[in-house]
Parts: structure tokens; C-alpha cells; sequence
């Protein structure tokens, strides 16, 4: 989608900027704001998905896009994450009357967020994009619940065969074990210890063989002391 920087106000931009800088810096509960310095029209969000709901443990990445008539024509909300939901279209559109008809330009983009986001937690079938998903939720919602837990598991939950919703950061996941070539470290303790027993029978040998050799100076110094003696009493 195009940008519409160009097509709006510079005094609407400044309102623009002035409110994303805020989100930013204190967003609400449960949502981040990943404003794009190219692009303030066009807002990207990661919403958690809340607790006691079939998209509990989700990140469910959205995206606001402002036209070129805001404020006075509400903005469109997109998710980006794939989500079983009554008011989420295939395609990722959004359908909640703060979008529509009850739509005021004083609402701003805050109320915007807090709204789709209780929608996770209270949807509206009677106005459902996804009608299968309204249907399930009217008459048969252990279904439903099912349908739309399976697929937070496998879109909105890091994980083979999942992609989390929110921008991974590098050092997230698994890392490469340290030491993984060392063999010395993979063994353990009884492997790295090897140098250390060898070190001490090295040295015990050392003493074993400088015993030997003390022993064998008291010995010629005895047979010396004992001939002496002889030769002592000779002479007597």
C-alpha cells in the first residue's frame, strides 16, 4: 500500500507523530509500537494475545494505515498474523465499529488498539468477515475454540512450523553450544581432570625415585661408618 505522507496536512503529521512518539515510549498493556521513521502513516503493532482466550500465548502482529483523510476517515486495520476470528477477514482486514461508523477524529490511535484488542477477548459475530468463525462461536464453541487455538499454536507461537508474531530479535531461540568442538569440555569433568592425574603420577613418580635415592646415601654412609670402625679396632 501506497504511503499517504505526502497526501496529508503537515499540521495532521505533527498530530501523527506527536501520538506515535507517545505510544512508543508508553504503549498500552499487552501491545508494542514499531513506528517507521520512512513511513508515520503507515503504524505496525504486535498485540499478546490475552489470557483465558483461544489466543492466550500468541503474538499477533497488526498494522494501522492512515489514509489520506485522516483523521476525519478513520484508519484500516490489518492483522498480519493468520487468526481464526469472527471479525477478521482472510485476507487479515478488520472489522470493529471503532473503524466504521462509530469512528471520531478526537478517538485517536491509542483507543484504536484498545479496542481490537478486547476484540480478541469479546467478538462480535453478528458483524463476522469470517463467517465460519461467527458460525462456531453462536453454536458450537468448543469448536471454535479449537479452530482458533490451533491456529495461534502454529502462526501467532515461535517454534518449527510457527512464526512468532512480534519481530524476532537475533539473539531469541536457540544458540550454538560453546565448547561444541572441544572435546576436552564435551567429555566433562573425568576428561579435563586426565591432565591433572597425570600431572600428580608424574610427580609421585619424581618422589618415589627421590626416596630411593636418600635411601641409598644412608646405606653408603652407614657401610662407611661401619668399615671406619673395623679399621678402628685394628689399630688397637
Amino acid at each position: 500500500m501506497n504511503s499517504n505522507v505526502e497526501n496529508l496536512p503537515p499540521h495532521v503529521l505533527r498530530l501523527v507523530y506527536k501520538e506515535v512518539s507517545a505510544l512508543a515510549a508508553d504503549p498500552p498493556e499487552g501491545i508494542k509500537i514499531y513506528p517507521s521513521e520512512e513511513d508515520i502513516t503507515e503504524l505496525h503493532t504486535s498485540i499478546e494475545g490475552p489470557e483465558g482466550t483461544p489466543f492466550a500465548g500468541g503474538i499477533f502482529r497488526m498494522r494501522l494505515v492512515l489514509g489520506k483523510d485522516f483523521p476525519a476517515v478513520p484508519p484500516k486495520g490489518y492483522f498480519l498474523t493468520k487468526i481464526f476470528h469472527p471479525n477478521v477477514g482472510h485476507k487479515g482486514e478488520i472489522c470493529v465499529n471503532v473503524l466504521k461508523r462509530d469512528w471520531k477524529a478526537e478517538l485517536g490511535l491509542r483507543h484504536v488498539l484498545l479496542t481490537i484488542k478486547c476484540l480478541l477477548i469479546h467478538p462480535n459475530p453478528e458483524s463476522a468477515l469470517n463467517e465460519e468463525a461467527g458460525r462456531l462461536l453462536l453454536e458450537d464453541y468448543a469448536e471454535y475454540e479449537s479452530r482458533a487455538r490451533l491456529l495461534t499454536e502454529i502462526h501467532a507461537m515461535g517454534g518449527p512450523g510457527g512464526t512468532s508474531g512480534a519481530p524476532q530479535d537475533p539473539n531469541d531461540g536457540p544458540q550454538p553450544k560453546k565448547h561444541a568442538g572441544d572435546p576436552m569440555k564435551r567429555a566433562g569433568p573425568s576428561m579435563a581432570a586426565v591432565p591433572a592425574a597425570l600431572g600428580n603420577g608424574a610427580n609421585g613418580a619424581s618422589t618415589t625415585s627421590s626416596n630411593s635415592n636418600s635411601s641409598s646415601n644412608i646405606s653408603n654412609v652407614a657401610g662407611k661408618k661401619k668399615a671406619d670402625k673395623k679399621r678402628a679396632l685394628r689399630r688397637l
